[in-house]
């Protein structure tokens, strides 16, 4: 019997990674996007990979389709292994330039998707007693960096939610999480964040523009080698992680992650020491 993943988030990028490594890997896998007419790309990969993949409609930012879905695998296969909250937002602002609407939008995908989504599968993993979640974060889920404040905090925030679930649902119930913390992703993510401010005029043009300046010839807004990685390479990660017996709590998935967060993370890089200190002091 083949091991049910649910993939959050593939209509590009890492999340047509994921699933088609997944599917090499023997899983059964279930790609959501939310608009499937996008799927075409992800459809292409997945032929020219030789594997099979079951597209779903899913939009983290609207319980009923995730909600579906859950219920559509479970009616289907009766269990879901495997659940990969991939779906993400980002956002180039200070938190002097952000909207309301921008500041709700990247909170919302970035980390009320993902606590929806977990959501929706832990039942059913709670009475299997068993199962993975995985949680793409970010090194921006460590480390804070600049105009990416809103995008940071709610990275931040699956760091902790992640944590938090681990203390009490492993132990109890059987179920491993994890987060998973990429740096750069070469998909022209960055760069087509900034063209659009650019093509809007929304770049910053007051006290704040030398600032931004010094940040674009940093080369942040490229796809510099030593930041960057290929959503494949991203992947091969995630997906060896995924075939652990035990997750580590969080993993880096580049070397130059490992150096970008060393201070917080080199007493306990797996963050698994941590979590059994929460563990043994809550009981």
């Amino acid at each position: 019997m083949k091991p049910i993943a649910l993939v959050t988030g593939t209509s590009t990028g890492l999340g047509i990674a994921l699933s088609v490594q997944l599917a090499q890997q023997g899983y059964e896998v279930y790609a959501t996007m939310r608009n499937v007419s996008k799927s075409q790309a992800l459809l292409d990969a997945a032929k020219d990979a030789g594997v099979t993949l079951n597209v779903l409609a899913l939009d983290v930012q609207n319980n009923e389709t995730i909600t579906e879905s859950v219920e559509h695998i479970i009616a289907k296969h009766g269990h879901i292994d495997l659940l990969i909250n991939n779906a993400g937002a980002g956002c180039v602002r200070t938190t002097e330039h952000a909207t309301e609407a921008e500041i709700n939008w990247v909170m919302d995908v970035n980390f009320h998707g993902v606590v929806r989504c977990t959501k929706a599968v832990l039942p059913h993993m709670r009475r299997a007693k068993q199962g993975k979640i995985i949680n793409i974060g970010s090194v921006g889920g460590l480390v804070g960096q600049p105009f990416s404040d809103i995008y940071c905090a709610a990275k931040f925030a699956v760091e902790g939610y992640t944590e938090a679930l681990a203390s009490y649902i492993t132990p109890s119930f059987g179920i491993q999480f994890c987060c998973v913390e990429p740096g750069g992703i070469a998909t022209e993510f960055a760069n087509n964040v900034i063209a659009q401010l650019q093509s809007n005029g929304e770049m910053p043009s007051d006290e704040y523009k030398p600032v931004f300046d010094a940040f674009l010839a940093s080369g942040a807004g490229s796809e510099r080698g030593d930041l960057y990685q290929s959503p494949e390479q991203v992947a091969e990660v995630v997906i060896t992680t995924a075939l652990k017996e035990q997750l580590p709590l969080r993993i880096r998935t580049s070397a130059w992650g490992e150096q970008f967060t060393a201070l917080k993370t080199q007493a306990d890089p797996s963050g698994l020491k941590q979590l059994a200190l929460v563990q043994q002091t809550f009981g």
